[in-house]
């Protein structure tokens, strides 16, 4: 982003202190007393941000308002272009056309390497992820990402032999690791504070944007009687890429990276146009002006490609390393790696046709995206640790019910099979789907950006996705293999896990909702940060909403 020329912002930072100050001198002045009528208390995480929000308002139509939009749904695609590829390859396994070619069943050994190389592809692209991202900027890394989808997307879809097939699986993987290391770190840093849980639990919910045009796309070429039939879905894999690329240059670059790269004056007017209604002496821009210069250096270890140090070896790093292992960790593995083998459990459960399974892997990914979709309109409202301990809980007992009502069914004679099993068995899956994607798809996006720091967010997003990579490799690889041996029992794998994992929420997770990026670093070098972030504050509000006082406890 070019400069917009000169702004002048006071580094004084526009504490609660200052408001009260002024408040009670302004009342004074006009009354001669300094209690106000219609005064109530509040408790709020931040009281200083939550008074600068409420003094600079944001309105969501303007052109600035859209402009940002605009570069959040561009985020959104490059999510969309991961989605993509979960509803594809599950649809492809199911047609004869494809299975016919490449010379394979729907289960065993082979569909694991087909799948799997995908995720190994994207663990190794990672750390040139971040790379790119911290020397070129947020918006040049997605740019990439899409060039080399593009380039994977043309060796998969002109195959003929399974070498040729994986070898450009492991390419998009590698493309799209770029992407998505890029695109959740420029979207929760061009957010306002108070739209950063919706804008990048939006960016995450791009998976769904990418998998439902799949499922409905395999759906409708599968009555092609060619080898089109699999190969046009597999072209349409860059249609996101294409919308990436040709827009990625409208944008304004991160105002975070461009801080963190001596180009202050460039973010300070990204500031004040975006976060600040064109007013220098917004309070929210100086506020974040002000945690920005305290949080960033120009020669920080973002500068050092290789350093990823402070995430082991200091406290702090450490406790924000761990919401990232965790969020990345459950949220591959929490039993929404079935999802891969959709037409496979749909058969299981006696779902026999192929048009059949594949219309319920269209309604699957409707469902999941209506439930990711409401957790977005709530997510700068809802406490993500209350969210993640009772959905995690609540993932166990859906899965809980579909494996014992699997099991039952697998029991009984053949010729006396009674399908009800299979239809509760079916609507239980379909419910862990969508509380899955309630607790996890916005969350997936907003936990590790948040937790992470901007001189290590990028490398933080790369080792996120290393670790997702490999909890994708288990899913996709082990998936096929125990679908073909022990079937329906592999469920019970995940009911036990989502029990693990909830306790492991209640134990570590640390509460990130309601406070600014820079103000998490008081929480995280806290000897215990989950109970810090717990700590909120109490103010006073005025009958017109200015904060008047804030309570001490």
């Amino acid at each position: 982003m070019s400069s917009h020329g000169s702004h002048e912002i006071s580094s004084e930072k526009p504490t609660v202190a200052h408001i009260v100050e002024e408040h009670t001198a302004a009342v004074k002045a006009g009354h001669g007393e300094t209690k106000t009528e219609g005064a109530k208390e509040k408790i709020v995480h931040n009281a200083e941000l939550y008074a600068a929000i409420k003094e600079s308002y944001i309105n969501p139509r303007s052109k600035e308002s859209f402009h940002l939009y605009f570069a959040i749904f561009i985020a959104f695609c490059c999510a969309c272009a991961n989605g993509y590829d979960g509803s594809l390859m599950t649809g492809i396994l199911a047609m004869d056309y494809f299975r016919n070619k490449m010379g394979i069943a729907d289960v065993g050994q082979d569909v694991s390497i087909i799948f799997s190389i995908y995720t190994v592809g994207s663990m190794v692209g990672a750390p040139f992820a971040a790379v790119l991202s911290d020397r070129f900027g947020r918006r040049k890394g997605m740019f990439a990402g899409g060039i080399v989808i593009i380039v994977g997307m043309i060796i998969i879809a002109t195959s003929n032999a399974i070498p040729q097939f994986v070898g450009g699986r492991f390419v998009l993987g590698f493309g799209i690791a770029i992407m998505t290391v890029a695109a959740p770190a420029y979207s929760i840093e061009i957010a306002p504070p108070h739209w950063r849980g919706r804008c990048t639990g939006f960016y995450n919910c791009g998976w769904f944007g990418g998998s439902i045009p799949a499922a409905l796309v395999t759906f409708g070429c599968n009555y092609i009687q060619s080898d089109y039939s699999w190969r046009i879905p597999l072209i349409l894999q860059a249609f996101a890429c294409v919308i990436v690329m040709s827009s990625v240059y409208f944008l304004p670059e991160s105002p975070r990276f461009l801080m963190a790269n001596g180009r202050e004056e460039e973010a300070m007017a990204f500031l004040v146009k975006y976060h600040g209604n064109n007013d220098p002496n917004s309070r929210l821009v100086r506020l974040e002006i002000d945690e920005m210069r305290e949080g960033i250096k120009v020669d920080g270890i973002d500068k050092r490609w290789w350093d990823y140090r402070p995430l082991i070896l200091t406290h702090n790093g450490r406790w924000r390393m761990l919401q990232v292992l965790m969020i990345s960790i459950f949220g591959q593995f929490s039993g929404n790696g079935l999802g891969y083998f959709n037409t496979v459990i749909f058969r299981q459960l006696g779902v026999e046709s192929v048009p059949q399974q594949l219309g319920y892997n269209v309604l699957n990914s409707c469902l999941s995206a209506i439930g990711a979709l409401t957790a977005v309109t709530l997510t700068d409202r809802m406490p993500r640790r209350k969210v993640l301990i009772t959905g995690t809980f609540m993932c166990a007992v859906a899965l809980a019910t579909n494996a014992g009502l699997s099991t039952t069914m697998s029991k009984m004679p053949k010729d006396a099979i009674d399908l009800s099993y299979g239809k509760g068995a079916l609507a239980s899956y379909f419910l862990f789907n969508v509380i899955f994607s309630f607790t996890y798809t916005p969350l997936q996006g907003v936990i590790p950006t948040e937790a992470l720091e901007t001189t290590m967010r990028a490398k933080g997003l790369a080792a996120s996705g290393i670790i997702v990579s490999a909890m994708s490799f288990i899913n996709l690889y082990a998936g096929p293999i125990a679908l073909e041996r022990i079937q329906q029992n592999y469920v019970w794998v995940f009911v036990g896990w989502d029990l693990v994992e909830t306790l492991c929420w209640y134990l570590f997770g640390v509460e990130s909702q309601g406070r600014t990026l820079e103000q998490l670093e008081w929480v995280y070098d806290q000897t215990y940060p989950v109970k810090a972030s717990l700590k909120v504050d109490k103010i006073v509000l005025a009958a017109d909403g200015t904060v008047t006082e804030k309570i001490v406890a």
